[in-house]
């Protein structure tokens, strides 16, 4: 009798009496199936822990290459940020101080009125500390006067004593209206259309360094902010 007659002929209530090739074929079904299973609920999220871990493993010899090669070269880096911080403290050195800000911001007007500009507004307003080092005061402006006049400005003030840096923001240079109507200006910078007369109109802002005190009311605000956030 062949191996398909046995299992046509199986006595489902006699197991015990089953021909041995059939208990064995089964045997190892049961065996085959209790390892699929074992691999899919089991084998199957292990291997994928191990390759995470394998992953996670890799990401963290590359850190550690990273910051190994920092360790190395720790002293290199905090001289050359001592080297930067002393930079930077010159260079802020050089920026005016609170006490020269208003004579710098007359100086600036002045320069413009010596350069033939006609300056129809010229509105400071606050300061705001920025960085805990340097403070910046925004200038409304609008200045009218030839290409040629603006550029005798710009370099008037870049020749002040101190250092004077001027950000322009929202800032637009057009064709001054009047000039183009060939209106008369009463001032001493009125020019026909054909001088090409321009209109400068916008905000510009100036910098001050911070003194001692300035400084460590600001870091005081700061951490008080901080404090109050973290609560």
């Amino acid at each position: 009798m062949s191996f398909f007659d046995d299992i046509r002929n199986l006595d489902r209530n006699n197991i015990g009496g089953w021909p041995q090739r059939v208990k064995t074929f089964f045997a190892v079904l049961v065996i085959l199936v209790i390892l699929v299973i074992g691999g899919i609920y089991y084998v199957k999220p292990k291997q994928e822990e191990l390759e995470s871990a394998q992953a996670q493993e890799e990401t963290l010899k590359a850190d550690f290459s990273k910051k190994q090669a920092q360790v190395v070269n720790l002293d290199a880096y905090e001289k050359q940020l001592q080297d930067m911080k002393e930079e930077l403290r010159q260079l802020i050195g050089q920026l005016p101080s609170k006490t020269e800000m208003p004579e710098l911001i007359l100086a600036i007007s002045q320069a413009a009125l010596r350069s033939g500009i006609e300056t129809e507004l010229f509105q400071p307003g606050p300061e705001a500390s920025k960085e805990g080092f340097y403070a910046e005061k925004p200038i409304q402006l609008r200045m009218v006067g030839t290409y040629h006049q603006f550029g005798a400005f710009i370099s008037t003030v870049a020749s002040l004593e101190r250092v004077v840096i001027l950000t322009m923001h929202d800032v637009a240079l057009r064709p001054d209206a009047i000039a183009a109507r060939g209106a008369a200006r009463p001032a001493a910078s009125a020019a026909p259309a054909a001088a090409g007369v321009l209109t400068l109109e916008g905000t510009v802002k100036t910098y001050r360094y911070l003194d001692e005190d300035e400084v460590a009311q600001y870091e005081a605000e700061a951490a008080a902010k901080a404090a109050a956030g973290g609560k």
